[in-house]
């Protein structure tokens, strides 16, 4: 029997924000939309870590949410991120991603004000209650502070409009006991690295930042893996890997995805503060990923 999130597995692409001379860049923004469509990529999640919503203002988060619907025109799906460390924001957020057409909300749990599992419990049922729209619990402790445990995972999993979880803790045994737990439960990779590795074990695709690039090489491995082609998904995996270490690893993300498509001529990779351009180093570093992985000549 499919999950609940079963129509958001396969592969979401946790798409970037341009800008330019400080603004959002929508012209920008709306091309790269175009692109996945082109590319095939099925669902497509703005405003996340990658698409910088930190440093969103409200209206822009808002309009970046509104002109990906709008551009995307029901080709694919739409997954909004709309999470925040206040629970009345959070909601406010995802309603608006409910009444600008988005097809799923990706909510990241609270971060910064370290809430108690039961805390967090709360935060999410409250959200689930306020909108009629499907919602991706989003763990990523390494940034938020607090790791969302399997057990109140479970909880929330009994909540209707709660259809799937992003899992970047890193942790196999908490996506084995994940998928143990919750069987109607749509569990998502949230390292790319980790894609493989994750659905080995019962997770059903990836929020992936690589797929900013690759978006077939992406949606090949998880095709690979859904089949029970190990010796493919193994082969695709070894290819992506090291694109995958470099792009997430050699500094915070979206510094390196965003460099990688300036160097690509994919865009100008302009960041906003605290986020600094790349120095030289991270260019050339980048630049030879590129190419051992063929996607830039010499």
């Amino acid at each position: 029997m499919p999950s609940k999130g079963a129509k958001f597995a396969g592969c979401t692409v946790a798409l970037v924000t341009p800008f330019r001379d400080g603004a959002v860049d929508e012209p920008a923004l709306r091309s790269l939309v175009d692109w996945h469509i082109e590319q095939g990529t099925p669902t497509i999640s703005p405003v996340g870590t990658t698409g910088e919503s930190p440093t969103l203002a409200h209206d822009e988060h808002e309009r970046v949410i509104a002109a990906v619907v709008e551009q995307v025109a029901g080709r694919a799906q739409v997954m909004a991120g709309t999470g925040s460390n206040a629970t009345s924001e959070a909601v406010r957020l995802t309603r608006f991603a409910a009444r600008a057409g988005a097809n799923a909300a990706l909510v990241v749990t609270p971060y910064y004000n370290r809430p108690t599992q039961e805390g967090m419990y709360a935060h999410y049922a409250r959200i689930a209650e306020s909108v009629d729209l499907p919602l991706v619990l989003y763990n990523v402790p390494v940034r938020t502070g607090r790791n969302l445990e399997p057990e109140t995972v479970e909880r929330l999993a009994r909540v209707g409009r709660i259809v799937a979880i992003k899992e970047a803790a890193g942790s196999l045994d908490q996506v084995s006991d994940l998928v143990s737990r919750c069987p109607d439960l749509t569990v998502l990779s949230g390292d790319d690295s980790l894609t493989l590795p994750m659905m080995s074990v019962g997770a059903e695709g990836v929020v992936s930042v690589v797929a900013n690039l690759v978006p077939r090489d992406v949606m090949d491995l998880i095709t690979a893996m859904a089949q029970g082609d190990l010796t493919a998904a193994r082969a695709r995996h070894a290819a992506l890997f090291p694109l995958c270490r470099d792009l997430l690893g050699a500094a915070p993300n979206p510094i390196p995805i965003k460099t990688a498509m300036a160097l690509l001529g994919r865009g100008n990779g302009e960041l906003r503060l605290p986020l600094d351009p790349p120095g030289e180093a991270l260019r050339q570093r980048l630049s030879q990923t590129l190419k051992r992985y063929g996607l830039l000549s010499d």
